[in-house]
């Protein structure tokens, strides 16, 4: 059984995907034993509480990084945490809390990384112009929307399409590319190659 981790600072629509795909046996062997957030208002630690889970605010305000860092990564320690997921963390990780677990935290990003990194990236890709965008989940590393990528799912971009509907079917393509990245990192069958994420035959 691997244990994983989510932490979220709002609604956590990808934590749900997990959840429900660890309860449909879409991803097995595996338990969420914390669901973590900075945020005490997280509409995902409600969420996360009605469905029994280990819900836990770790508030930021007023800490430094580091401090607030310290604090989350003993929590994941105590819940004996083997992988974790950031779904909507808006928060930077330190190095230190990188280096804790390398090649165990996870980050989706709504686009097809290294194109346009940081907030807002549907809009970004709107306002730009592509025709396909998506989304990437990668490992986290200390440089922001950085780490080797696991899985991309693309998206075309429709021209009846505004930046809302765009984002809405963006995520939905993120819901699957999340469970499929947490499959593939539990199984153990992969190597880092330089930024390049191998599968082993």
């Amino acid at each position: 059984m691997k244990y994983l981790a989510i932490l979220l600072s709002g609604r956590g629509s990808n934590f749900v995907a997990i959840a429900d795909s660890i309860d449909a046996g879409r991803i097995r062997d595996a338990r969420i034993s914390a669901v973590i957030s900075n945020k005490p208002d997280a509409a995902g630690i409600a969420t996360a509480r009605q469905r029994g889970l280990n819900a836990l605010v770790i508030p930021s305000k007023g800490k430094t990084r580091e401090q607030h860092d310290h604090a989350v990564v003993a929590a994941l320690k105590e819940n004996r945490v083997d992988l974790i997921c950031l779904a909507g963390y808006m928060r930077l990780l330190s190095p230190w809390f990188v280096q804790q677990y390398p090649h165990k935290i996870l980050n989706i990003h709504p686009s097809l990384l290294p194109a346009f990194p940081g907030l807002e990236a549907q809009e970004q890709a709107f306002a730009y112009g592509v025709k396909v965008t998506g989304c990437t989940v990668h490992f986290v590393d200390e440089e922001l929307d950085h780490g080797p990528i696991i899985v991309q799912r693309s998206c075309q971009v429709l021209e009846t399409d505004n930046e809302r509907t765009l984002a809405a079917r963006i995520l939905e393509q993120e819901h699957i590319a999340y469970t499929e990245a947490v499959n593939l990192i539990l199984s153990g069958n992969f190597e880092i190659v330089g930024r390049r994420f191998c599968k082993k035959n």
